[in-house]
């Protein structure tokens, strides 16, 4: 089912990010989480692309599997790193046999190494190019990235928030953002595109703090910011895992509960193939 159809339906939706694992026994670990998670029945999982489409049969196969084997409704992450348009073609006519009703478009990040993205001379320059052959060919449900603080390659966020209402006008049906610490900056950002005729669902990305150094490596590389007061508490308490995750978990608590104040409609958790807290804090929310 198309996520747009399931949110008319299910306010707020919970959906979940996982990544593809290089190795079949990690595989197997993931699929026993896609396992653990559905008793919460999310509104549908994505699952990334790896840089250069190093994953994608992997991608493929989880979203699938996810589907037709746990019940999970599934979103394949695509990105136009490293490939043509034949490429994605066949990428997409293989997700449409395998019964996917839902992608995630996106330009992506560089492969390892390589410090600027360079499209495939025959492939896709940008998202929205992403997008709107999609919309044109395949009968998805695309949802789009927004960056509530700006893409960190933009020159600014009016430039960023440009570009992501292209990626809209490209046939986008919901925007997903990028991960955040402080809901001001989502709030800015929502208003901001309602401002310019954005009426698509927007919805916030959450990632819950389990490990300091970690999100500080995270944050740098996608540009979030951690408010001052939240790295000084995490710093104090860093070497104490179990003390950073009720952390992590009590403040993305109420991170979700004042977007659901708010009238969001779902909330996209970012879970890096971990449950424990992303099911703790459904489970508080629902209370």
């Amino acid at each position: 089912m198309r996520i747009t159809e399931i949110m008319k339906n299910r306010t707020p939706a919970f959906s979940l990010e996982f990544f593809p694992p290089k190795s079949d026994e990690d595989v197997k670990e993931l699929f026993q989480t896609l396992h653990d998670i559905k008793p919460l029945n999310p509104s549908f999982v994505s699952v990334t692309y790896g840089a250069g489409g190093g994953t994608k049969d992997r991608t493929v196969q989880i979203v699938r599997e996810a589907k037709s084997k746990i019940g999970l409704e599934s979103a394949a992450h695509l990105t136009c790193v490293g490939h043509s348009r034949s490429e994605i073609k066949q990428i997409l006519d293989e997700l449409i046999r395998s019964g996917i009703d839902n992608v995630v478009a996106l330009r992506g990040d560089p492969p390892r190494g390589e410090a600027r993205f360079i499209p495939h001379p025959n492939g896709f320059r940008y998202a929205s190019e992403l997008t709107a052959y999609i919309r044109k060919s395949y009968p998805l449900c695309i949802a789009v990235a927004g960056y509530p603080e700006g893409h960190i390659e933009a020159a600014d966020k009016a430039t960023d928030w440009a570009n992501l209402e292209e990626k809209v006008k490209a046939g986008a049906d919901l925007i997903i953002t990028q991960l955040f610490f402080d809901n001001k900056d989502f709030f800015s950002f929502e208003k901001h595109m309602r401002e310019r005729g954005i009426s698509i669902p927007i919805i916030p990305g959450i990632m819950p703090i389990t490990n300091f150094q970690q999100i500080l490596r995270f944050t740098r590389i996608c540009g979030a910011t951690i408010p001052s007061s939240v790295e000084a508490d995490l710093e104090a308490i860093q070497h104490e895992p179990e003390l950073v995750q009720r952390y992590g978990i009590e403040y993305a608590t109420k991170q979700c509960e004042g977007l659901l104040a708010h009238g969001v409609h779902g909330i996209h958790f970012y879970t890096l193939n971990k449950s424990r807290a992303t099911r703790e804090i459904i489970r508080r929310l629902e209370k």
